[in-house]
């Protein structure tokens, strides 16, 4: 089976990929996404309830998340309100406007009871469900 696929190897590159140019900036955008798309959403959840157990903004969320290592949202922090805005409309989170004119998220009752189920992983899948619609890219 090995030899079969080497064999398939070696005619790929020698046909299709024989025009393939893969810079380096290729190589660690490639690297990048990868980064990106191991970070389980469970964690990425837990870490956005738990940043916004005080009031912040978006933009200071974006921050801390990336301070935490989660770079899930880095060059796409439309995404991040997004998901923001839809935790807002499932009623774990509240938000209001301050007189700078800036949107700020908070957790509300709901959101706190769900994030210590989170913390003591007696969490029930449904409630990950939540946080899986809230996360699909439309």
């Amino acid at each position: 089976m090995e030899k079969r696929l080497s064999k398939l190897k070696n005619t790929m590159d020698k046909t299709i990929f024989k025009d393939l140019d893969f810079s380096e900036r290729h190589r660690s955008a490639v690297f990048q996404v990868i980064e990106k798309e191991g970070e389980k959403e469970e964690d990425v959840f837990r870490a956005v309830l738990q940043l916004l157990v005080q009031e912040k903004t978006g933009v200071e969320l974006a921050k801390l998340l990336r301070a935490r290592g989660i770079k899930k949202f880095d060059s796409n922090e439309g995404f991040l309100y997004t998901t923001l805005h839809r935790l807002e409309l499932k009623g774990h989170l509240t938000a209001n406007w301050n007189e700078r004119r800036e949107k700020r998220y908070r957790l509300n009752q709901r959101g706190k009871r769900l994030l210590e189920r989170m913390e003591k992983n007696s969490y029930k899948q449904g409630d990950l469900k939540v946080w899986l619609e809230v996360t699909v890219n439309e």
